[in-house]
């Protein structure tokens, strides 16, 4: 990923490896990805890896209720994935919420500006505002 968008900012497009959820693991499928002037950079562990971190021009972290996170992810692992409840309790019991705590929480240190639950017009506008500066 670091490489990817190293060549993205470099102006070169780069192709995408396509993961595949049901299976726990990369399809065959990629995506080919062009360069752009604003390169948004998404997932839950994109603080965790320094060399990353150094490539960001602005950080941000989004902050959701873990009460709202788990609904969130019921709903779309049976909708899309087709996972009963059952599993889904038990995966977010046993990995989800102990792996969240230890590699994704500690994360938000990094960022420079921690959006709160989506309810941050303040946030979005400064986001906004130097987006629309970069872009000028």
């Amino acid at each position: 990923m670091i490489h990817q968008i190293m060549d993205l900012k470099n102006g070169k497009s780069v192709l995408c490896p396509v993961y595949d959820f049901s299976l726990h693991t990369r399809s065959e499928r990629v995506i080919e990805i062009q360069p752009k002037p604003i390169i948004l950079i998404d997932g839950i562990l994109i603080f965790a890896e320094p060399r990353l971190r150094q490539l960001m021009d602005m950080r941000i972290y989004v902050e959701t209720d873990a009460d709202e996170r788990i609904l969130r992810r019921a709903r779309r692992d049976m909708a899309e994935r087709g996972r009963d409840l059952d599993g889904i309790i038990e995966q977010c019991l046993a990995t989800v919420k102990p792996m969240h705590n230890k590699y994704v929480e500690p994360t938000k240190a990094y960022a420079d500006i921690i959006i709160n639950g989506g309810l941050n017009d303040r946030a979005y506008d400064l986001v906004k505002n130097k987006i629309q500066s970069n872009l000028r």
